[in-house]
């Protein structure tokens, strides 16, 4: 193969592949650092350190690249200004291992996003890595999720007999009257943003139980009415098909009114958590051919991406919103000579 010797610059999606990982690992350090503390179950601590020790090496090697590139370290979380390792737990070991899983999940997405958004040899390679560490790490979480009876399958469905072939239209319909039954790509999709549903709400409830401010907790009091009530239409439609819903997780959270992280910690988690739901949701849209089910997506969507932009405006009120690196302002340039 043959090998170039001039230097290559970051192109701006690998620089932004960089930023975000920086910024979500960074969180993911002071979350679990606190987490691996507090913990009291031996084998769930032990998959909250290798997560740990994953994020920590990210963060060293993104430093690395930024240092390479002259590029400005993102400020992200740091354990020294967010995190209050005298804090009692908040949630408990089996919530974390659920949280865990969620996050891992979406680790593995973006990952993905990543190499294939990536053209420089180490940085397809870097995140190739950290898809392969994270695929681990998922073995991990479920494997230990199964020993201790607390993961959840999705609904079950008979196999079927034979293959069929879709004849008529009326497989897409859905608005009025009989409709077809749900079909397991469907449901998957259901089932899949059902359970990231609940780990907000689970979040939501465990945060505003502790954050400082008055209007981030309103706001996260907020978000936990509106993905109880889009957790409940989604589960309304796994039940007109006899169909199980994922569970719910509230009650494993504390008692503790104590903070374990900073106000900007939680509330920068929710908005970003609440901003991967509009593409899980638009996911979730795009494989179901059922129309009342596309419709409901698309409604979600809306009521999710007033509510993701009315945390960013809280988020920009007190200053805790990091601002990515941005296109030179030509205009701005221009009307400086």
């Amino acid at each position: 193969m043959k090998r170039y010797n001039h230097n290559v610059e970051l192109t701006s999606a690998e620089m932004a592949n960089l930023w975000t990982q920086y910024i979500n690992d960074s969180m993911s350090v002071c979350f679990l650092t606190h987490s691996v503390k507090v913990a009291k179950d031996k084998d769930m601590k032990e998959v909250l350190e290798f997560a740990l020790r994953i994020a920590e090496d990210h963060i060293e090697k993104i430093t690395h690249f930024f240092e390479q590139e002259n590029i400005p370290i993102p400020k992200g979380f740091t354990v020294e200004e967010d995190v209050n390792l005298e804090a009692p737990a908040l949630f408990t070991d089996t919530f974390m291992m659920v949280y865990m899983h969620v996050m891992t999940l979406l680790g593995l997405t973006g990952y993905a996003g990543a190499v294939a958004t990536s053209t420089r040899a180490d940085q397809i390679s870097y995140f190739m890595q950290c898809n392969k560490e994270t695929m681990e790490l998922y073995k991990q979480i479920v494997d230990v999720m199964l020993e201790k009876g607390i993961y959840r399958k999705p609904p079950r469905v008979n196999a079927p007999s034979e293959i069929d072939f879709i004849d008529h239209q009326n497989y897409l319909t859905g608005w009025f009257g009989h409709h077809r039954p749900l079909s397991v790509v469907e449901i998957s999709g259901l089932s899949y943003n059902m359970v990231k549903v609940i780990i907000k709400v689970v979040l939501e409830i465990g945060f505003a139980q502790v954050c400082q401010s008055k209007d981030v907790k309103q706001y996260f009091l907020k978000g936990k009415k509106l993905c109880e009530k889009q957790f409940s239409i989604l589960s309304s439609i796994l039940s007109k098909d006899d169909l199980a819903s994922p569970s719910s997780w509230v009650s494993e959270i504390t008692s503790s009114t104590t903070p374990p992280y900073s106000d900007k910690l939680m509330l920068n988690h929710i908005v970003i958590l609440v901003a991967a739901a509009i593409g899980y949701f638009g996911a979730g849209a795009s494989v179901s051919q059922r129309r009342d089910l596309s419709a409901e997506y698309t409604r979600l969507m809306g009521q999710v991406g007033l509510y993701a932009e009315d945390g960013a405006e809280l988020l920009i009120k007190h200053g805790w919103l990091e601002q990515p690196p941005l296109a030179d302002d030509r205009q701005k340039l221009i009307k400086k000579k």
